[in-house]
């Protein structure tokens, strides 16, 4: 692609000590075939404390076209709507602290959004690990019975229209109609943002060819925390936009649901301890035989871990559906009140 036939492109990296991070992130934006006199890249720094901002910094001496931008709201949604005014892009890329894009990354973006009407463009997204555990994580996490039929998690190779897609491509006309980010989600703005899009009318495609690697957690109590905030701004998402719930996105909730519900009842009657009881035996033969047979592709030493990493996939993220649907209801009776 000549520089004369490309679009100025604004990548944008929203960041907060991704220190471990951060040198292959940026390196691999550095790295990309698209022309660089076409690109700037606005690093968002939501002011890190373990030397992240300090190697932007660094680079910023060596590549002139890398910004550094402060967000002293630190959450990625101040930091993407902080990018937008200042990008200077007719196409805007988002990529996460957490990921490596393909050296082809930004070209096959800008032509997806060239030949292809929609409203954004994105690719599926290959989760690995570093450590053992996780690379047990990443496996629950790129496994249907974990994310269900998340298209992008669960590397699905064909081109297709989906809901959202993960490191997104948009123009930035698209964005000045659509309008900032929701600065009140500190998880799933990007969910609520193409939900957004696509109630306008716009369509999202998710392109095999537009390739990226995501880190995932390392331990499983930080991958509790991670879901357990996805569930809990997901209720805030789905307020925003009801047409847009799926089914995948509340089983967790009504597993979580039954689970509790059982167990309250299981104190009133035998019939319902054989309830709870069958109800744990057969999410367990599911989560245990699921494990087996990843355990058996990709070494049995997973077997001991990914039951857990399941469990806290669909627990954590139940738990925090409900713990952010009784957030919203004391919001909006607190708002009633109120007036």
């Amino acid at each position: 692609m000549k520089a004369q036939d490309c679009p100025f492109v604004s990548i944008v990296m929203p960041v907060r000590n991704e220190g471990p991070y951060i040198q292959r992130s940026l390196g691999a934006v550095l790295d990309q075939d698209y022309p660089q006199e076409c690109v700037e890249i606005l690093v968002v720094d939501g002011m890190s404390e373990d030397g992240t901002r300090e190697f932007i910094l660094e680079q910023q001496k060596i590549h002139p076209h890398v910004r550094l931008l402060e967000n002293p709201g630190k959450i990625v949604p101040k930091g993407l709507n902080i990018a937008i005014a200042n990008a200077k892009g007719e196409i805007f890329i988002r990529v996460d602290g957490h990921c490596v894009i393909a050296k082809d990354y930004v070209r096959r973006c800008v032509e997806a959004l060239q030949h292809e009407r929609v409203a954004g463009v994105g690719g599926p997204m290959e989760t690995i690990g570093e450590t053992p555990v996780a690379q047990s994580i990443a496996l629950a996490m790129s496994s249907p019975f974990g994310v269900g039929n998340s298209a992008f998690r669960i590397r699905v190779n064909k081109r297709r229209y989906v809901d959202t897609v993960p490191f997104p491509a948009y123009r930035m006309s698209t964005l000045q109609e659509a309008g900032p980010f929701d600065e009140t989600l500190v998880r799933n703005q990007d969910d609520e943002y193409n939900y957004r899009l696509r109630a306008m009318g716009g369509k999202l495609l998710l392109s095999p060819d537009i390739r990226s690697k995501y880190y995932s957690r390392s331990s499983l109590g930080s991958l509790w925390r991670q879901y357990f905030q996805y569930g809990f701004y997901k209720v805030r998402v789905l307020y925003k936009h009801p047409t847009q719930i799926s089914l995948r996105q509340l089983v967790p909730p009504a597993f979580v649901g039954g689970l509790l519900g059982l167990l309250v009842l299981s104190m009133f009657g035998e019939i319902f301890r054989y309830g709870l009881l069958g109800f744990l035996v057969l999410y367990g033969l599911l989560n245990l035989s699921t494990s087996l047979v990843l355990s058996a592709r990709h070494g049995w030493e997973h077997m001991l871990r990914l039951p857990l990493a399941f469990a806290i996939l669909h627990v954590a993220y139940g738990l925090g559906f409900w713990a952010g649907l009784y957030d919203l209801v004391r919001h909006l009776l607190r708002k009633k009140t109120s007036h």
